[in-house]
């Protein structure tokens, strides 16, 4: 072999005993300077290193008795993930994509060819007892595939020969490698992607089309024709710079709302993946964040856990795992420590139900144990189903549908301005016979009614709206997220805003989910939470005070020694971590016991068995050797009411004296059992039994441990305590005014009825409607379900599946349901709902996934924010949109009349004054409108259902009553204006004055009716919460300044002259009506409103759905023509025959409808 090294490989010689009966032998330890770089063993396309190329490499100790497949096929790499099997210098047995083959999907046939266990920690270089040691940087030996799987015991020591490259950052070489446990941000969507992606609307487009045909119009005026001597310059193209302006806002905005809401996902999913795992490294047990975690890390397993990568079980008692999230397999899988599956599947047994694999994405059910990390990141199981349900973000139902309304009023506008330019273009040609101009004249006033018509369609586009509504959410969503309430999907926030149902959990979300001992009976001996205690209770600290030493030690053994809990440090303070009821126990025996330290405690004891939490039992126990050599003890602790009925005898709390258990002693307990539960309080029962050998002579043993279930009866009742979880501070108050807003609230957990029902009394759940348990509630016919439904109030013992059923069927009768989730079980639910919301604290990564809102704080009352915030979306965008269409139906009306009554066919308005008033306008207010923040009184309302119109009766109110008015200042002051004011017709100088005047007080009726427009109710507080809205006084402010600057310095522009002070007086005094004017609109009865909007509007219907129904055809005709000109008369008749259907059915609709409510689709594009 030729090296760089004169050194030979060094020899590593282990005289340990072997697992088999292989006999002791050397192994070759190889430096990574003998090795190739590449890793390729089980590589099909690689030659393994130092091997034959002719001969196959060495298999496992498997046999083809115990497995009928070939060991080399099962590490076959799958299409497409060849890569994954290559790695560059890799100093370890195995790479990524070996390993991978473990869990995709779990293959013993693959946990054999690698090792088993023993092979597997080989390759890694990790130890199944020490874990990884914390002072590896770079790895300084490499292991060879066979090497690993010749599962020997030797010990690889690092080479002194090696010259290694120093590296300061820890694990360099494992991480390189393998990766670390962090899925790749998601790409960023580049600005101009999102820029292009704002541009492609319709209502953009049209705009575009508009800027291009008014600017090359505006540079012919200005370039193309020949200006009188004296005349100004042309500013005709000021228009199509205008509209460009319009076009890069809208796209600007938007864009960057998209880029900024992506930014702040990637925040947000940094911090909501931000959580710790117990890891053993060097061998201590230490807590480190889940993207520290690496491959060869040991990690422990405990009931509740969220297991965050791949791996194998090493060992653990009765360790069972919910994989239902990542298999669908909805048992607990019950799991077998990598070694014995080894020994079984090397011995020809059964195989069934033979399971080492730990997969990321599930959680612990039951039991405890430790298991080695083979996968991390995108190469673990649930790294890989995150990647693949990745998706992009999709428009929100407002948005769709205020783009149908869009395109509807623009091609009102646009049938306006074509019929205008067919009048205008008739009467032109009417009168060229006795025209006297010259051709250019001519040419030029033909220009003049195209530029009108077109102005008539770029002040019929809505280009505020969807600026206003991306400015609703963005404004929305980027308050959310200081107001603890991330939103991860757009729609949420404005469907959250008409939520009609909330389903709520218990813990940590109307409960602080902080557990603390507030009451306990030991024999005659009792305490409760000061602040309740009655004369006759003592206080905990008395209560402990009269215990004798005794009896603190038995309560501490039950607590210290039967926990999975631990020591450890948050936000540098001494904690105990582990399970909200074990560290409230744990607490109590710190703070009042006399326990001085956990460790030293369990040190102190020489524990014989752990028996881990039983769901099933609803208990958990362990087994000590009494220190006085007379015999074992079982501490049991768990649900008081089921250990109650397991005791046959109870303890003395003076002498721990033990009697026989009575049966009035019993009701005795279950009283106090009881009205612990009724006070809200989790109820924890402490027994024992003494044995006089271990284990008992009854018992059944199984690989070694006793059978918990067995060891059930005759027990010696100890006490109880009673462990409170506290309703978080302010929850009552939010569910009143949920509840105020009508949105019913109700509670779904785990927790017995009566515990439930007492949390919910004291959060104003539940009142006097119906409390059902899960499994009643399952098993309700539809039609019962239906009949509950309406008064049931909390939801208790359910599973995530009755979380799930229950939300499904408040859907189907017509629900807006919000749910609140934190497990990976809530996922379907979270799914099903309307809008999801996880927590972000306690939440896991698979719920915060399924969810549309994450709630940071984990706080109900986020969830009230949330629904203020969604009305206050809905309210601004029907705001704007109640502003916009006045503006519209006033601004085209105002031009398409006073263009048809000019002699010169000019409009009274001419195109740049259009365009301030529409564009700069309507971009201003939708800036102003559309960032009101949420007024209390918001909640004072119903929420409206999903049928409602985005148009009531109140906002057709408002609209046609302004535009009636504005119209008739407008045109009066226009046609009458010179008799009222007395000026001379003939006098250029007061009519433009007086055109001044018309469109000064045109732009100050839209700046009063901007406040008109703040409410959408009949109320006459218009001036409510105005000064919590900065934008708003911050734009009006520059409205009313710029509309000043314009009239004084903007005449050749704008085409006016400046004004004096009683000009001015009028046109602001004539504007400032409207307001007045509103009150009486508001006054105004909606009944009698929508019976009028209805006589009136359904001739307009019919006629609007007739020309529909007509311009469809005629369109379909010549698009029929059209084909078969160009194509030759090859178009299939069944296509042009779908193309006509499909056009018929997207015809623009009118519909007015009766009662008290004027359908939102009286514009919209769609039946």
């Amino acid at each position: 072999m030729e090296t760089n090294s004169l050194a030979p490989p060094l020899l590593a010689i282990d005289t340990r005993s072997r697992p088999r009966s292989d006999t002791t032998e050397t192994r070759a330890l190889t430096p990574r300077s003998f090795t190739s770089n590449i890793s390729n063993i089980s590589n099909p396309f690689l030659t393994p290193a130092h091997s034959n190329p002719f001969l196959t490499p060495a298999q496992s100790d498997c046999g083809s008795s115990v497995l009928s497949v070939d060991l080399d096929a099962a590490l076959y790499p799958d299409p497409g993930t060849e890569a994954d099997f290559q790695v560059q210098n890799n100093p370890f047995a195995f790479t990524p994509g070996q390993l991978n083959k473990l869990q995709n999907p779990k293959s013993l046939p693959a946990f054999c060819a690698l090792g088993g266990l023993a092979g597997i920690t080989r390759g890694l270089q990790s130890d199944i007892n020490a874990g990884l040691s914390v002072d590896e940087t770079a790895v300084q030996a490499s292991v060879t595939f066979e090497q690993a799987v010749r599962r020997t015991s030797d010990k690889f020591l690092e080479s002194t020969e090696l010259t290694r490259k120093s590296e300061s950052d820890s694990f360099t070489d494992r991480a390189r490698v393998f990766g670390k446990n962090i899925l790749p941000a998601k790409k960023a969507t580049p600005i101009w992607t999102l820029m292009w992606n704002a541009y492609n609307d319709k209502v953009i487009i049209l705009l575009t089309i508009a800027a291009v045909i008014s600017l090359a119009l505006g540079l012919y005026e200005t370039f193309g024709t020949v200006p009188e001597p004296g005349a100004p310059p042309s500013v005709d193209w000021v228009e199509g710079v205008a509209i460009i302006i319009a076009i890069l806002i809208v796209t600007l905005v938007g864009s960057l709302n998209d880029w900024q809401k992506e930014r702040a996902f990637v925040r947000l999913n940094a911090k909501k993946e931000d959580r710790e795992i117990k890891v053993v490294r060097s061998g201590k047990s230490f807590m480190i964040n889940v993207h520290e975690i690496l491959v060869g890390d040991v990690l422990h397993l405990e009931p509740g856990d969220l297991i965050p990568v791949d791996g194998v079980f090493i060992s653990g008692h009765d360790l069972k795992c919910d994989e239902s999230s990542a298999t669908g397999e909805s048992d607990a899988i019950r799991k077998t420590s990598g070694e014995q599956a080894m020994a079984l599947l090397e011995s020809g047994a059964n195989l069934k139900g033979l399971d080492p694999f730990i997969l990321s994405g599930s959680k612990v059910l039951e039991g405890v144990g430790t298991f080695l990390c083979t996968s991390v990141g995108v190469h673990s199981s649930f790294g890989k189903i995150m990647m693949s349900v990745r998706t992009d973000i999709e428009a929100t139902p407002l948005q769709k549908k205020l783009e149908r309304l869009a395109v509807a009023i623009a091609k009102l506008g646009g049938t306006a301005a074509i019929l205008l330019f067919f009048i205008l273009l008739f009467r032109f040609l009417g009168g060229l016979s006795t025209d006297i101009r010259n051709s250019p004249e001519k040419a030029e006033a033909f220009l003049d009614i195209l530029i009108v018509a077109v102005t008539i369609i770029v002040v019929a586009v809505p280009e505020g709206l969807p600026l206003a509504v991306t400015l609703a959410l963005a404004f929305a969503t980027t308050r959310l997220l200081k107001e603890n309430n991330l939103v991860r999907v757009l729609r949420a926030c404005e469907t959250m805003g008409n939520a009609t149902a909330i389903c709520s959990d218990k813990t940590g979300t109307l409960t602080t989910n902080k557990m603390t001992v507030v009451a306990g009976t030991f024999g005659q001996s009792n305490f409760a939470k000061s602040e309740n205690e009655k004369p006759a209770t003592q206080t905990v600290s008395q209560w402990a005070a009269g215990l004798s030493h005794r009896t603190k030690e038995a309560i501490v053994q039950s607590v210290a020694i039967n926990s999975t809990a631990f020591e450890g440090e948050e936000n540098g303070q001494f904690t105990f971590i582990g399970s909200k009821t074990e560290t409230a126990l744990l607490q109590l025996a710190r703070e009042y016991l006399g326990m001085q330290s956990l460790s030293e405690v369990q040190a102190n004891e020489q524990i014989v068995q752990m028996m881990p939490f039983d769901s099933a039992k609803k208990c958990m126990g362990a087994v000590i050797k009494r220190r006085d050599e007379s015999g074992y003890r079982l501490l049991v602790k768990g649900a008081s009411e089921i250990l109650l009925n397991h005791c046959s005898e109870k303890a003395d709390a003076e002498a721990l004296s033990t009697s026989v258990l009575t049966n009035s002693d019993r009701a005795e307990l279950g009283s106090v059992i009881g009205s612990y539960a009724k006070g809200s309080l989790r109820t924890i029962g402490i027994v024992y039994k003494d044995f006089s050998q271990w284990p008992p002579a009854y018992a059944v043993v199984e690989d070694g441990l006793v059978q918990f279930e067995l060891l059930l009866k005759d027990l010696v009742w100890l006490g109880l305590v009673g462990i409170q979880d506290p309703v978080r501070p302010g929850v009552p108050e939010a569910v009143r005014k949920a509840q105020s807003a009508g949105v019913v609230v109700r509670m779904v957990t785990g927790d017995n009825a009566v515990t439930a029902q007492a949390i919910a009394t004291e959060c104003g759940i539940y009142t006097d409607g119906v409390i059902m348990e899960g499994p009643e509630f399952r098993r309700l016919r539809t039609e019962e379900m239906d009949a509950v439904l309406p008064n049931l109030q909390v939801l208790a013992r359910s599973s995530p599946e009755d979380k799930r059923i229950l939300v499904a069927r408040l859907k189907d009768l017509g629900e807006t349901v919000a749910v609140t989730g934190d497990g990976t079980n809530d996922a379907p639910a979270l799914k099903t709902a309307d809008v999801g919301f996880s927590m972000g604290i306690c939440g896991t990564e698979v719920a915060k996934e399924a969810s549309e809102i994450v709630l940071m704080d984990d706080n109900f009352t986020s969830i009230l924010t949330a629904l203020k915030w969604g009305r206050a979306v809905n309210d601004s965008v029907q705001k704007f949109l109640q502003f916009q269409i006045t503006v519209n139906i006033t601004a085209v009306l105002l031009a398409f009349i006073s263009a048809v009554a000019d002699p010169e066919m000019h409009s009274v308005l001419t195109a740049v004054q259009l365009l301030w008033v529409n564009l700069i306008m309507d971009t201003f207010a939708a800036l102003a409108l559309a960032t009101d923040p949420p007024a209390e009184s918001v909640l004072d309302r119903k929420p409206q259902p999903k049928s409602a119109p985005i148009i009531t009766t109140n906002m057709w109110k408002m609209i046609v009553g302004q535009a009636i008015f504005q119209l008739a200042v407008t045109l009066v002051l226009y046609f009458a204006g010179s008799e009222i004011l007395g000026y001379d017709p003939n006098n250029q100088t007061q009519q433009t004055e007086l055109r001044t005047m018309v469109f000064n007080t045109f732009v100050w009726m839209q700046i009063f009716n901007e406040f008109n427009n703040r409410r959408l109710d009949n109320k006459f507080n218009i001036l409510e919460g105005v000064h919590r809205n900065k934008f708003f006084i911050f734009i009006n402010l520059i409205m009313i300044g710029a509309q000043i600057a314009i009239i004084f310095v903007g005449g050749a522009a704008f085409g006016i002259t400046p004004i004096n002070g009683a000009q001015w007086a009028i046109c602001v005094v004539a504007a400032a009506v409207s307001l007045p004017w509103a009150v009486l609109i508001r006054l105004f009865p909606d009944p009698w409103f929508a019976t009028i909007a209805s006589a009136v509007g359904t001739p307009v219907v019919v006629a609007y759905r007739f020309l529909a129904k007509v311009c469809n055809k005629i369109g379909a005709v010549f698009s029929k023509i059209w084909k078969m000109v160009r194509l030759g008369n090859n178009v299939p008749e069944e296509q042009e025959n779908n193309k006509t259907t499909k056009e018929n059915e997207i015809g623009p609709e009118i519909i007015v409808s009766e009662g008290d409510v004027v359908s939102c689709e009286a514009i919209s594009d769609y039946k």
